[in-house]
């Protein structure tokens, strides 16, 4: 099995997490094992555990990281990390990486159903196991697809789409992707479909989220993160879009949040502290060399914060 993934952002990353040759981290998103393998690399005595969901991924890692007597492999979802890790017998540690979203080699393997560049079965499961997008496409109302594809693809055709789903299932199922971007492109109005990018691409986003439960993953992901980080230790999170961004943005800048009490109190009795500090104010965007050899990596941003 060839998994590759080329990182977004990898050498910024990296440094981020200001390894510790002795210290334990984690990588929530393993993926191809990337970041795994540099992280790896600088540990002497340290260990690493790698999390992914993808069985293709876990089988991908534990093959190429064997070796390290420092690596342990897991398989699950990166939001219940903080039960994974105490099952192999890690209680705190000095970092964790998160890279959010679809990895390069998911979108570049038709049979996986993510891309609507390829025909192959509607699927898009990360975990493949569970609820499709098929599922969801032949099932639901065109009021809960709507919800769907405006909450999770903000796309301002999403009625339109939806209804266009469910008079296209009436005749036959919706089973393969190029069926479903067809489908698409001919419920949005004429000036979308000139537009610039694929008019197919939001809501493929927002199946995606939705069959995946990305954007709740990362909420408790974030959460069991930072509990787990020990005073000093860092959470390096890349997001991919806006509503990713903005839960990460959202919650660490919460995190970094002293006093609430009203300004006008003369003393604090809310008593609250910051629990951390902000690595980069406003996150790191790739640079414009970054973004001639890899054009997705238009969209990521990495944001990093200290636990106090």
């Amino acid at each position: 099995m060839h998994f590759e993934h080329k990182p977004v952002l990898f050498k910024e990353t990296i440094e981020s997490l200001n390894i510790d040759p002795e210290g334990t981290y984690i990588d929530g998103t393993a993926g191809g094992g990337g970041h795994s393998g540099a992280i790896l690399q600088r540990l002497t005595t340290g260990t690493l555990l790698s999390i992914d969901r993808d069985p293709d991924a876990i089988a991908v890692v534990k093959e190429r990281f064997g070796k390290y007597p420092g690596s342990v492999v897991a398989m699950g979802n990166f939001c219940d990390m903080d039960k994974i890790a105490l099952e192999h017998g890690i209680v705190n540690v000095d970092g964790v990486l998160l890279d959010i979203g679809v990895s390069s080699y998911q979108l570049d393997t038709a049979e996986r159903g993510f891309s609507y560049h390829a025909d192959a079965p509607l699927d898009m499961r990360m975990s493949q196991s569970g609820t499709s997008a098929a599922d969801l496409v032949n099932t639901l109302s065109w009021q809960e697809l709507a919800e769907i594809i405006s909450r999770y693809g903000e796309d301002k055709s999403a009625v339109r789409i939806a209804k266009g789903i469910v008079k296209a299932r009436e005749e036959k199922p919706i089973e393969t992707t190029l069926e479903l971007a067809e489908i698409i492109r001919e419920s949005v109005p004429a000036a979308v479909r000139r537009a610039e990018g694929h008019p197919a691409r939001r809501t493929f986003q927002a199946l995606r989220i939705a069959v995946n439960g990305e954007l709740d993953a990362l909420k408790k992901g974030l959460a069991a993160a930072f509990g787990l980080l020990k005073s000093g230790g860092r959470l390096s999170v890349i997001t991919f879009h806006s509503l990713e961004d903005r839960i990460v943005k959202q919650q660490m800048n919460k995190w970094c949040e002293g006093c609430t009490c009203p300004k006008d109190f003369p003393v604090c009795v809310c008593g609250n502290k910051p629990k951390g500090k902000l690595i980069y104010k406003k996150g790191l965007a790739p640079s414009e060399e970054e973004l001639r050899e890899n054009p997705r990596a238009r969209s990521a941003r990495l944001r990093v914060i200290e636990k106090l």
